[in-house]
């Protein structure tokens, strides 16, 4: 009997969201190079399904937004419709779960594999590949993020990560089970993959409707954050300048969005400072999904029938510094049976109509923020400079001419807190640099090596898995 679910189980592996008006084939269990992919556009409708896995809303559609600000120190729950309210208190194996990444990325690993064979343009398959290859990478990383530590910063020696699989999965008979790898081998994949991107991919401007696909400017900007997670500063901070060179970024910060259009950025689309962003329309909702699950509904009440069940912290609040235009981002309003003064976010206003928004993923301004990090210890003065880059576009004057060392640090911290709030920042900044999760009001905050760091892995995984060991504390 195990093993018979073992062959449902590997066959789910195969099956992908539908994504309406992208890919009418035959169904994706029997997608084969010479049915459906016998062309260079038969890839290029697949890879539009690889993008699905991004804004799904157990990835950047909403858990990856809300749950890693929820489970720290910057969102409190005002209404139980069930929903984080186990991530609020960091309960028991209530976490993230990204183990669905797994079908975007054998998709991604279709294309890798295949399109070099097929008839077509040369450099439109290059393109292909290249997307394939950030998305791949993207899914590998949040999948490191949520189920181990990042290489270098491990508790008790603990270094399993993540199954890789960069073959694709096509028929039962492709289908086997493997081992987690360790985080040294993911993030190995993973900066492999995105300097494999950057030679494949074409330049688009930021803000410009190019950045909807992945872009050569894109992946230096995701290879900049992940080196800079996998604590290779010098990488990170040579990345980060390379992507600004490619987005065309001043050092004094000109290309980032004004005091005046920051806040409204959120509501235009694509966003001024988008270095990628999933575009969301009408026709890859149902009818529900809106009020239901999107980040408009659970942040804000601006459309009748809203959820309305997280606001900003007091603690997140105080962040602010008077002037700062961000605080511009959560609007003070009320909410029945909450007590007081609640706010809603500014950020997320579904104003493509009916809750509809798409989802910046990555934001010029992570890019003076990531080259702030990686040189604050070498480089104090290079560091300040762009965090006054960013802070000028802000409303803010410079930070203190003295600021260095652990002070310069935090600072850095707090900026990435309140540039990103509700953008899916606030865990992983904590956990990447080894601190303790702090918590707002009488919450307790969650030691770095306490085992609710680490997602647990799926139950169903580890029935059909034999070869998986869960993360310890969850044995």
């Amino acid at each position: 009997m195990k093993n018979y679910i073992k062959i449902i189980a590997l066959g789910s592996i195969l099956s992908l969201a539908s994504c309406s008006d992208l890919l009418d084939t035959e169904p994706r269990q029997s997608l084969t190079p010479d049915t459906a992919l016998a062309d260079v556009n038969g890839y290029e409708s697949l890879l539009a399904t690889a993008y699905t896995g991004a804004r799904s809303f157990a990835s950047y559609g909403q858990s990856l937004m809300i749950a890693p600000e929820i489970m720290a120190d910057n969102l409190r729950i005002i209404a139980n419709t069930g929903r984080y309210i186990g991530q609020e208190v960091n309960a028991d194996r209530q976490h993230m779960g990204l183990w669905g990444n797994y079908g975007a990325i054998n998709v991604t690993n279709i294309i890798i594999n295949g399109v070099d064979a097929v008839e077509g343009d040369a450099t439109r398959k290059n393109r292909i590949k290249g997307e394939a290859f950030f998305l791949r990478a993207l899914y590998y990383f949040d999948l490191a993020k949520v189920y181990g530590y990042e290489p270098g910063k491990e508790v008790n020696g603990w270094n399993n990560s993540v199954i890789i699989r960069t073959t694709p999965t096509l028929s039962f008979s492709d289908a086997d089970f493997k081992a987690r790898s360790t985080n040294r081998q993911v993030y190995d994949l993973i900066e492999s993959d995105l300097n494999t991107a950057i030679g494949l991919l074409p330049s688009a401007a930021q803000g410009s409707n190019g950045i909807y696909r992945v872009t050569k400017g894109a992946a230096e900007a995701l290879l900049a954050r992940a080196y800079l997670y996998d604590s290779k500063l010098p990488q990170a901070a040579a990345m980060a300048t390379q992507s600004m060179t490619t987005f065309n970024l001043g050092n004094d910060g000109t290309g980032l969005s004004t005091p005046a259009n920051y806040v409204s950025g959120f509501s235009t689309y694509p966003n001024p400072e988008s270095l990628f962003e999933i575009e969301i329309r009408s026709v890859d909702w149902s009818t529900v999904d809106g009020v239901n699950n999107s980040m408009c509904t659970l942040t804000s009440n601006v459309f009748t029938g809203a959820q309305f069940i997280v606001t900003a912290s007091s603690e997140l609040i105080a962040a602010y510094e008077i002037g700062d235009i961000r605080r511009n981002a959560w609007i003070a309003t009320t909410r029945s049976g909450a007590t007081g003064t609640v706010f809603r976010s500014a950020k997320w206003l579904g104003t493509k109509g009916d809750f509809l928004e798409n989802l910046p993923i990555m934001r010029a301004s992570e890019l003076f923020l990531i080259r702030a990090e990686a040189r604050f210890r070498t480089d104090a003065p290079g560091a300040r400079s762009d965090l006054n880059a960013l802070r000028s576009k802000r409303g803010l004057a410079a930070v203190d001419a003295g600021l260095v060392g652990d002070a310069l640090f935090n600072q850095i911290l707090k900026e990435r807190r309140v540039e990103f709030a509700l953008e899916g920042h606030r865990w992983f900044d904590l956990k990447r640099n080894g601190l303790t999760i702090s918590k707002h009001s009488n919450n307790q905050p969650v030691p770095y090596s306490d085992y609710r760091l680490l997602a647990p892995l799926p139950q169903d995984q580890l029935i059909l898995n034999e070869l998986l060991v869960d993360n310890p504390g969850y044995n």
